[in-house]
């Protein structure tokens, strides 16, 4: 595929490797629903995976998009401008990308390994309310956890070394071979075995998918690299930029984790199920953040980073660029949030409701879901603009806003969660929904910090609100002719949830494309207008 081509579908082809390993994660997680349920096995499971998945984001994919992918696509783009005959003018690139990825192979040992014994120690960090045999599963399953992560923090040095050449769709299709791993681990040792031993086989599995997700990305960033082999060469200017701003970009990109492991610590002091429910609830929000949100961030960073020019044409492309980029995400997550919000139990009854996941749990669920979706067009967004600090090579920015974050949403978390929700209901749901909106209003905070600063520097951007007033009208119409479907059409004729959902969403989506088409939306009718060259061609 041709360079400019790569350009334009590099949001499209993101979206699909996250569409696929979304939907074998989904698969996944309505498995593991049947075998566990909202059971103390299950807790302990998804609090097991806060402290590698908190790493992994960390050190992982987080710090290379914000301090690694800039530099590296930075220095691509000059060689290709360059136009140099000389093969030793294209090698620095790749012995950056090398030097970078030893000193993240050692660092990765040390943490594994530190991992492994400190694991007694996390754990009171991560869920102080466990005790007794839940405690002593979370310590295990940690402790397994743990060589797994190492493999995904090097999967996503590929990752950054992928994106920068615009090979989009491996890097992030390659988790559905994790998620496939641990599926198949369920389905195989599910029937019989008792809830704590299927948790620490799936554990297993968990680490062999790991090592599949690492190996299925290496031979293609061998090819990339034009110089592989270990290399320390820490004094070469770009490597120490890229150190310089690994601290802040760690920090900063990770605020999503950080966000997510003071929710997991306060839904642990919390009923039983707490943090299995909001487990699942921020499944089904992180999906259209990364979908949408992800998709064209993580395409457009390397974009961004590869602009060339004046100082004054570089602020233009990026206003463009990020513009755009805002359209685009609008257009998707308002219909997402109106979804969750009025037809969210459809959702979470089609993904989840089977086994010992019942009705009642998808109800609570749903509660907890309603109260994310409070901050997911500001999160989505926050994403974009965070990308656009990192491409101008300002990680610090996006740091200081991440605390601000981090402070309120531990400040509103306790005060909603455990004083406020009390106050008005003593359904124990609507505590755990209270994590979750503050956490919301938190991102709404910083995503108005990263914008006011942003357009000091580079000019005016932000959201268009007579373009978005047109797309929730659409989408509120759609979701109350589904609401419409589901309580008018008798119940016998929808009573399995996967087939009513595929009715009812399927009506939502149709008619919200159809109406913002009317209007003349111009994402709907490039969608459309495609879908027609399609059919006349056949």
């Amino acid at each position: 595929m041709k360079k400019n081509e790569n350009k334009r579908s590099g949001a499209l082809f993101v979206g699909l490797g996250i569409f696929l390993s979304r939907i074998a994660g989904l698969l996944r997680e309505r498995v593991f629903a049947h075998y566990f349920g909202n059971s103390d096995a299950g807790d302990a499971f998804k609090a097991a995976l806060k402290i590698p998945n908190f790493l992994q984001n960390l050190f992982g994919e987080g710090v290379l998009s914000a301090s690694f992918i800039p530099v590296y696509a930075g220095l691509l783009a000059r060689e290709h401008n360059e136009n140099t005959e000389n093969p030793h003018d294209h090698l620095e690139a790749s012995k950056v990308a090398m030097t970078i990825g030893t000193l993240m192979f050692l660092m990765t040992s040390l943490l594994v390994i530190g991992g492994i014994v400190a694991t007694p120690f996390l754990i009171d960090t991560i869920a102080p309310g466990f005790q007794g045999e839940k405690r002593e599963l979370t310590i295990k399953l940690v402790q397994i956890f743990f060589p797994g992560t190492g493999l995904v923090v090097m999967s996503a040095w590929c990752l950054g070394i992928l994106n920068s050449h615009r090979r989009f769709f491996l890097s992030y299709a390659a988790p559905i071979i994790w998620n496939a791993a641990i599926l198949a681990t369920l389905l195989a040792y599910g029937q019989g075995t008792s809830q704590y031993d299927l948790a620490i086989i799936a554990g297993w599995g968990l680490v062999l998918g790991s090592f599949l997700q690492v190996a299925i990305q290496i031979p293609t960033t061998i090819k990339l690299l034009k110089y592989f082999r270990p290399r320390l060469d820490t004094k070469v200017l770009h490597v120490r930029i890229i150190l310089k701003n690994f601290v802040p970009s760690v920090i900063s990109r990770g605020v999503v984790q950080v966000s997510s492991y003071i929710d997991n610590v306060l839904a642990s002091l919390l009923q039983s199920g707490a943090v299995s429910n909001l487990s699942y609830a921020q499944l089904l929000y992180t999906l259209p953040i990364s979908l949408f949100g992800m998709s064209i961030s993580a395409s457009e960073l390397p974009e961004m980073s590869s602009i060339l020019g004046s100082q004054e044409e570089i602020y233009a492309k990026l206003r463009t660029r990020l513009q755009n980029g805002i359209q685009k995400i609008s257009f998707f997550i308002i219909p997402s949030i109106a979804a969750f919000i009025i037809l969210g139990d459809i959702v979470v009854a089609a993904l989840f409701q089977t086994g010992k996941f019942t009705s009642q749990d998808t109800r609570v669920v749903w509660i907890v879901l309603i109260g994310s979706s409070v901050g997911l067009l500001a999160s989505t967004i926050g994403r974009l603009y965070s990308s656009t600090f990192f491409s101008l090579k300002d990680t610090r920015t996006t740091l200081n806003f991440a605390v601000v974050r981090i402070f309120f949403t531990t400040i509103l978390g306790y005060l909603f969660a455990f004083k406020f929700a009390p106050m008005i209901t003593s359904d124990p749901a609507y505590a755990t929904a209270g994590l979750t909106s503050s956490a919301g209003l938190s991102g709404w905070i910083e995503f108005m910090l990263l914008k006011n600063k942003l357009n000091g520097i580079i000019g005016k951007t932000g959201v268009n609100w007579r373009y978005q007033s047109k797309l929730w009208g659409c989408a509120l119409i759609a979701a109350a002719v589904g609401l419409s479907i589901k309580w008018f059409i008798p119940s016998h004729f929808l009573t399995l949830p996967i087939p009513r959902a595929i009715i009812i969403l399927g009506v939502f989506g149709v008619l919200y494309f159809a109406l913002t088409y009317m209007i003349n939306i111009e994402e709907s009718q490039a969608v459309i207008n495609k879908i027609k060259s399609k059919v006349l061609r056949k």
